[in-house]
């Protein structure tokens, strides 16, 4: 379990909150930080083994309920078969975390329709249709939180990255949309744009030492962000302490200049 220490939200203690690509990365780190407040936890993600790994290390700490299920969140039909499920057995959703994500890189030139499609399925269309779903529950409550999962790549727009920027840019603007229309029910929609954060995907495939060094240089704050650190802005978020913040983008970046 991370070392890293969250604030604890009482407000957040056996609500029912439903996490996108909760099996790892930032994911997991969201999975793990709700948990620990005594919230029931439903996730989903396709990493299978690493999904029902978590949901064990869970089950022995005995905090709250927990559920995953395996899927693509480009079967839309599935995603909404997967949140109904939760809300039979956790109960009706409180907190949805869009935080699915897949930024695998695409040179502009060579991109195809199925490329092109895919990402936008993954990082932008799953996060409106887990929001579609919830918002009924969330409505005949009259609250809810829906923390959506944008970057700062939406901001910055890097190289070879042009359907992952469009998609993480339309989180915002959904964020914006939602927020109005969703408010008058007592609904809070707001998004985190992380920096690079530090996790194992990242290190794996493109955080090399020589990119970590080129990074922070251009940082206020010479550190990287860490998954837990993000996890812990999407708690605050989704207590009542942060009852009166929607509509948002809450960039957490170590001070990108």
């Amino acid at each position: 379990m991370p070392k890293h220490q969250h604030v604890v939200y009482p407000s957040l203690e056996n609500k029912t909150v439903f996490i996108t690509g909760g099996a790892s990365g930032i994911g997991q780190s969201l999975v793990e930080a709700f948990y620990q407040q005594g919230a029931h936890v439903a996730f989903v993600d396709l990493l299978e083994k690493q999904g029902n790994d978590l949901v064990e290390r869970l089950r022995e700490e005995k905090n709250g309920k927990v559920f995953f299920s395996c899927l693509d969140v480009c079967d839309h039909q599935g995603l909404r078969e997967a949140i109904r499920e939760s809300q039979e057995q956790l109960g009706s959703i409180d907190v949805l975390v869009n935080n699915v994500a897949n930024d695998n890189r695409h040179h502009t030139p060579e991109t195809s329709v199925e490329d092109w499609n895919h990402c936008l399925n993954v990082n932008l269309n799953a996060s409106f249709y887990a929001a579609q779903a919830v918002y009924p529950m969330m409505k005949s409550k009259g609250y809810g939180s829906i923390v959506n999962i944008s970057s700062i790549n939406a901001l910055w727009g890097p190289d070879n990255m042009p359907g992952y920027v469009t998609a993480k840019a339309g989180i915002l603007g959904m964020t914006k949309a939602l927020a109005r229309e969703f408010g008058k029910d007592g609904i809070r929609v707001n998004a985190i744009s992380p920096g690079w954060v530090k996790t194992e995907r990242q290190v794996r495939l493109w955080l090399t030492p020589e990119a970590e060094v080129e990074w922070k240089r251009s940082l206020c704050i010479k550190e990287m962000i860490e998954p837990e650190e993000v996890a812990s802005l999407a708690l605050f978020l989704s207590s009542d302490q942060a009852k009166k913040i929607t509509s948002q983008n809450h960039i957490i970046d170590c001070g990108r200049i």
